[in-house]
C-alpha cells in the first residue's frame, strides 16, 4: 500500500517476514535497527516472532514527511523481506493506541488495562534467546 497518499496522522502496523537465508538473530537485529532509526517515524511497539524470523512494529507517523520516510526507509532496510504496512483506524496517535488496548480489553474481554498492567505475570527466562533463535526457550 502506498501510505504516502494518506493525509491524517495515524499509527501503522508493519508486519515483517525475513528472507529464508537470514537467521533469526540477523532478522532480530534488523528489526531493532529499524525501531532505533531516528530518520523513521516514532516506533511505539515491536516484537519478534517464534517459529518464523520476523516481527511487527507499530509506528506513529504524524506528517506527510514521516509517512514518506517510513515508506522509503522500510524499502532500504527490507530488501528481500516480505512485509506489509497497514494504517490503523482507531490508533491515530500514541495515546489512542493505548486507549484502543484499554477499549478492546474492556469491551470484548471485561478486563481493565490499568489493572492488568499492575499484575505480576510469570517471567519466561531468557527472552533474548527466543528473539535470537525464533524458538521458544523452556527453562
Amino acid at each position: 500500500m502506498d501510505i504516502t497518499r494518506l493525509r491524517k496522522p495515524r499509527c501503522y502496523m508493519v508486519y515483517l517476514i525475513a528472507p529464508d537465508n537470514l537467521s533469526p538473530s540477523e532478522a532480530n537485529h534488523t528489526i531493532n535497527q529499524i525501531c532505533a532509526d531516528k530518520s523513521l517515524p516514532l516506533a511505539l511497539y515491536h516484537d519478534h516472532f517464534i517459529g518464523q524470523a520476523g516481527g511487527i512494529i507499530i509506528f506513529f507517523a504524524e506528517t506527510q514527511a514521516e509517512r514518506e520516510a517510513l515508506q522509503s526507509g522500510l524499502e532500504d532496510y527490507l530488501v528481500d523481506w516480505r512485509y506489509d504496512v497497514h494504517p490503523l483506524i482507531y490508533s491515530y496517535n500514541p495515546a489512542a493506541f493505548d486507549a484502543q488496548i484499554a477499549y478492546t480489553l474492556a469491551a470484548y474481554r471485561d478486563n481493565d488495562w490499568e489493572q492488568l498492567q499492575k499484575e505480576h505475570r510469570p517471567t519466561y527466562g531468557n527472552l533474548s534467546q527466543e528473539a535470537e533463535t525464533a524458538e521458544e526457550v523452556l527453562d
